[in-house]
């Protein structure tokens, strides 16, 4: 049996913008549940969860933490994430370990955008959500309006569990036992919405309060409270201040008596290909079924080597237990186990149904593995997290002659660490290019090569990750014959190309009658296509958004072979994406600029000038936060005009949003300087 049955489990993340003070609450949770002797400080790098010199150093978490506290008999993994918008890569990629989504608002600062996408992502993926209204003595007069607002932006569901009091220095249970005095609002009737929201759910119970005509018991909400919760018909709101420590207990009260456990949350979106199709695959958190566990971190330390962090979502993992993952052949063993408490690694000897955990020295196992024991489960995957793309990058080279080979490895590192980089080389020009999320999450990468690796890179103007696509349907045909004096190459093929919406990426599809090609071939036509795609047609950049239709071609009874149809079907490709009205596609990404008010005129203006589509603005105090979308080539030297228009005090983040066409001119001139090979 485990160590910690599941209904003892909880796992909570705690997301939201960056300056809502996550990383303080988490230490305030862990000082308060007696797990740390005093709160440590994210200003003096005394945290448990940014133990890494560069967030010590950023005063900023980097990457996702987990951290362990017990409380009332009950063990809660609490995963601290990043907050800037540079490493939401990392936040994200870790939360399909919990079910619990905490999105931490600053009381001062309001509903950021990094809050609304977070609510949005947890909704669109089945997990329970809970807003925590963090800094509440900070600015207690705008309590009020602020709870107006989360109800507003994320709909009426959003229901306080408790109120600030005593002029925000304590909070006013709503829930369990209200009573008290709030300092806005009242606990009584606060108190009768939670339960009418609840109940709404529960027929039995919903009459049985009517006929009551009382207050039901807590216990008897429970369930119905966890189904309005796995429903998204209720979002709890709780108010804390993490440096006072008011509502700090009653928040972990909140995650052992009302959060789903494992037993109660949704079920992980785990798919299956059984041969017949992809189906949905339900984990029974049960420690006696085959092990299913589930990778959502990679990390290398230096003494451990590769580490794994996993959730386990069925079965029991244990020092000795054999494990494949994925879809590999051989088996690996678990030699060493461990909880994780920040960056500190705890022995442990077994883990079961809803722990986080990690194993390490295992070269076979990738971030997003599914690690099981049994070949039974080969097939099972999660659906993939839609991770935000890398779009701002640089061009890097080693300094030193010799350390090519050394800086691949490191970049190969990294980007299995850090699920928002991304590598690539530039087949014309050979040209490394590190993409990342922004300019200060290429920045600490380059810096990582340098403390870790060893490694001095120079780097050059960032690349701009255009794209190619079409804009209209077109037929496509290569017949390829080679004789060479031996055997030779035939393979001709037939394909129709049309456009796909943006961002739906690629399509192959096969409506070959007959047999004209075999079936075995088809695999070389589709290779044929996707080395085309990523090479480019136009302007030397990869195509998506297409869906490509074989359906037509020949054979030769000896000629015929696989290289034959590889460069029959990229040539077809190539031949109908140059009729297809084809177009080069550039980067937008969704731009969020904070700075003083005084400063709002020459901001709009300045994004106005870059092409910006300016899409909301709000004002808090003497500050003005604006949104806007803006092509990414038009604000590769963004902060500079920043710090110029707002003499420093401004701010911003960055995320990518989507592709569209670029300007004519601009297409015009990368389709000039595109020299394709002259096998294309």
């Amino acid at each position: 049996m485990p160590e910690r049955p599941p209904e003892r489990i909880r796992n909570v993340a705690l997301t939201g913008p960056s300056g809502a003070g996550k990383t303080t609450l988490a230490e305030a949770l862990l000082a308060a549940a007696g797990a740390v002797a005093v709160a440590g400080s994210v200003e003096k790098g005394s945290t448990v969860s940014d133990s890494s010199a560069q967030e010590k150093a950023l005063q900023h978490s980097v990457s996702a933490s987990v951290l362990g506290v017990e409380w009332r008999k009950t063990w809660i993994n609490l995963v601290d994430t990043p907050g800037l918008a540079d490493f939401q890569g990392a936040a994200l990629s870790i939360l399909p370990a919990v079910e619990t989504v905490a999105v931490v608002v600053s009381a001062g600062r309001g509903i950021e955008a990094s809050a609304r996408r977070m609510m949005q992502w947890a909704g669109e993926r089945g997990l329970c959500r809970l807003i925590v209204v963090n800094q509440i003595d900070a600015e207690p007069a705008a309590l009020p309006a602020l709870l107006e607002e989360i109800r507003a932006t994320f709909g009426a569901e959003c229901l306080p569990l408790n109120l600030p009091s005593q002029g925000a220095r304590a909070v006013a249970d709503c829930f369990f036992t209200p009573a008290g005095e709030a300092d806005f609002s009242s606990v009584a009737e606060t108190h009768e919405m939670l339960v009418d929201q609840v109940v709404e759910l529960d027929e039995e119970l919903m009459a049985l309060y009517l006929e009551q005509g009382e207050e039901l018991d807590p216990a008897q909400l429970h369930d119905p409270f966890e189904a309005a919760l796995r429903d998204g018909h209720l979002v709890p709101v709780c108010f804390t201040s993490a440096t006072s420590g008011a509502g700090v207990r009653e928040l972990l009260d909140v995650f052992t008596r009302l959060m789903p456990n494992p037993l109660e949350g949704n079920p992980p979106p785990f798919l299956r290909d059984d041969g017949q199709g992809i189906r949905e695959y339900r984990a029974r958190p049960d420690p006696d079924a085959h092990v299913l566990a589930h990778v959502v971190k990679i990390e290398h330390d230096p003494f451990l080597g590769k580490m794994a962090v996993f959730r386990v979502h069925q079965g029991i993992v244990t020092r000795d237990t054999r494990l494949f993952a994925g879809e590999a052949r051989k088996p690996f063993r678990v030699g060493t186990l461990f909880r994780l408490q920040g960056g500190e690694h705890l022995d442990a000897e077994r883990l079961g149904p809803g722990e986080i955990g990690a194993l390490t020295k295992v070269d076979e196992v990738t971030f997003d593995s599914v690690l099981h024991d049994s070949h039974d489960e080969d097939h099972i995957h999660l659906r993939p997290v839609a991770l935000p793309a890398p779009v701002f990058g640089l061009a890097i080279q080693a300094s030193r002659h010799g350390d090519e080979q050394k800086l691949w490895e490191a970049l190969a590192r990294m980007v299995e660490e850090d699920r928002g980089l991304e590598v690539e080389q530039d087949a014309t020009t050979q040209e490394i290019v590190l993409r990342g999320l922004g300019e200060l999450h290429l920045r600490t990468a380059l810096e990582r090569l340098r403390e870790r690796f060893r490694l001095e890179v120079e780097t050059s103007t960032p690349s701009i990750a255009y794209r190619e696509s079409i804009g209209a349907p077109a037929e496509g045909h290569c017949r390829h014959k080679k004789q060479t004096g031996g055997a030779g190459q035939f393979g001709e093929v037939f394909l129709r190309v049309e456009p796909l919406p943006r961002g739906a990426g690629f399509e192959f599809v096969d409506t070959i009658r007959g047999g004209v090609i075999p079936g075995s071939l088809l695999p070389a036509v589709e290779k044929g296509v996707r080395q085309a795609m990523a090479s480019g047609a136009v302007a030397g950049y990869p195509l998506q958004d297409i869906r490509v239709t074989v359906h037509d071609g020949k054979t030769h009874p000896v000629d015929s072979k696989e290289i034959a149809f590889v460069i029959a079907g990229r040539k077809a490709f190539l031949d109908a994406v140059r009729k297809a009205s084809p177009v080069v596609l550039e980067p937008v990404a969704e731009l969020v600029v904070e700075g003083p008010s005084s400063a709002m005129g020459d901001l709009t203006a300045d994004l106005a000038a870059s092409r910006g589509r300016i899409q909301d603005t709000s004002n808090h105090g003497d500050q003005v936060s604006i949104q806007a979308v803006v092509p990414l080539a038009e604000i590769a030297d963004y902060s500079n005009r920043l710090n110029a228009l707002t003499g420093g005090a401004g701010s911003y983040s960055l995320q990518f949003s989507h592709y569209e066409p670029a300007p004519e001119p601009v297409q015009r001139r990368l389709m000039q300087a595109y020299r394709p090979t002259e096998e294309e």
